[in-house]
C-alpha cells in the first residue's frame, strides 16, 4: 500500500486495486472516452472521490482532472417461478482525464 494514499475516515481501509474494481465498457463509454476523455469505472460502495482519483493515477499512470460518482440501485429480478430477487446496488465514477495526460487502454 503506498504511504501517501489517501483513507476515508469511515468505512474500510482500501487499497488502490480494491477501489476499482472494473471498467465499463459500452457504446457510450467507449465515446466518451474517445471525444471527452471520460472513463467509467465499477468502484467500491466505500470509495471517495479522492480515493478514486489516487487509485487511477496510481494503476493506470494518468493525471486525472475530475471525478464523478453515482450511486446505482440495484435491480429487482424475476425468476422462472416468478419469485423476486433484487441484484445488489453499486457505485459508478467516471473519470475526466487531463487534457495532457495519455489515453487508458483497455484492451
Amino acid at each position: 500500500m503506498a504511504t501517501n494514499f489517501p483513507q476515508n475516515p469511515i468505512g474500510p481501509k482500501l487499497e488502490a486495486h480494491s477501489v476499482i474494481l472494473a471498467p465499463i465498457v459500452t457504446e457510450k463509454s467507449t465515446h466518451q472516452s474517445q471525444h471527452r476523455g471520460a472513463y467509467p469505472f465499477r468502484v467500491n460502495q466505500w470509495a471517495s472521490k479522492l480515493q478514486i482519483k489516487a487509485a487511477v493515477e496510481e494503476l493506470f499512470h494518468v493525471r486525472v482532472d475530475k471525478v464523478r460518482t453515482q450511486n446505482r440501485k440495484g435491480k429487482v429480478k424475476r425468476d422462472r417461478r416468478r419469485r423476486e430477487s433484487r441484484l445488489s446496488n453499486w457505485k459508478k465514477a467516471i473519470v475526466t482525464l487531463h487534457k495532457d495526460s495519455p489515453t487508458i487502454e483497455f484492451f
